[in-house]
């Protein structure tokens, strides 16, 4: 976002990416070279955000895409219209990637219609802001941990009876996984538990050829943000980063293309910073 349009508020989560202002960045800027070409993607929360340019990316570099996503009908049909616009298929389905019969839906149906399935990027995710551990409800614990682990451990025990030698899992965590977050202790303590998923199922997969690696974006300008802090909060997002701003979309997006190809054919088990140069752990 520029630095003299100030960022709006906008509706409680989970957020609409097309009520946003300013409009996240989210085409790539890169051409495509085929380094995805014939292969299938699946992406959970792919309808906006960085989600949604992971589906950008993934298909100028060739790849089909079938993308999960909650509600937001809206997000989710422009954004099959931006893969479509890349001369790739797409597959949009509903649901709560927190039940896990609904998780065993969305592979079968990825499979049926593109016949098999090569890469994995569990991304769909909710935070809430709290001020105070006392102030977090056990329904809302329950239902951070439901979607943010749950549904990827869900999501990839569905996927990997249909992965073979040369698939990709990738795992969205965050930067507060490495520094914590005082306003949002129960989302940080998902994604450091992401960070260690990732980091045992790469060693439990790795015989059979697939690599697992995550990403762990720092404060990027997407629908999860806009819908969880107040305007006083929004119109600081990012400042606090040594770039002294906001990442957007597409400035994420490249190192899922990177990680879903084989231009990291000796990685696994790695997490990958895009965060505005916060320098972290791990």
């Amino acid at each position: 976002m520029s630095a003299d349009t100030p960022p709006k508020a906008q509706q409680p989560q989970p957020g609409h990416e097309h009520k946003m202002h300013p409009a996240p960045e989210y085409v790539p800027r890169f051409k495509g070279s085929g380094r995805l070409e014939d292969r299938i993607a699946l992406i959970t929360g792919g309808d906006s955000g960085i989600g949604r340019a992971v589906a950008i990316a993934m298909a100028r570099e060739g790849a089909d895409i079938a993308f999960v996503y909650l509600e937001e009908q809206r997000d989710a049909d422009d954004t099959v219209q931006l893969i479509e616009a890349e001369n790739k298929q797409a597959l949009a389905i509903k649901g709560d990637i927190g039940d896990e019969a609904f998780c065993q839906d969305v592979v079968r149906r990825t499979v049926d219609t593109f016949g098999k399935l090569d890469i994995l990027v569990n991304n769909a995710a909710e935070q809430h802001l709290r001020n105070r551990l006392e102030d977090i409800s056990a329904e809302q614990l329950e239902r951070t941990f439901r979607s943010n682990v749950f549904g990827y451990f869900y999501m990839t025990k569905a996927a990997l009876p249909h992965l073979r030698e040369g698939s990709s899992i990738i795992n969205t965590t965050s930067i507060t996984a490495y520094k914590g977050s005082a306003h949002l202790m129960d989302y940080s303590a998902t994604r450091g538990a992401i960070v260690s998923f990732t980091r045992s199922l790469s060693q439990a997969v790795v015989d059979r050829g697939i690599r697992v690696n995550g990403v762990a974006p720092g404060p990027i300008w997407t629908p999860l943000v806009a819908s969880s802090y107040p305007a006083e909060g929004i119109e600081s997002f990012g400042k606090n980063t040594p770039m002294g701003r906001a990442g957007q979309p597409r400035e994420v997006a490249p190192c899922y293309v990177f990680l879903a190809s084989e231009d990291s054919s000796y990685m696994t088990g790695q997490v990958l910073h895009p965060n505005g140069g916060t320098v972290v752990g791990g």
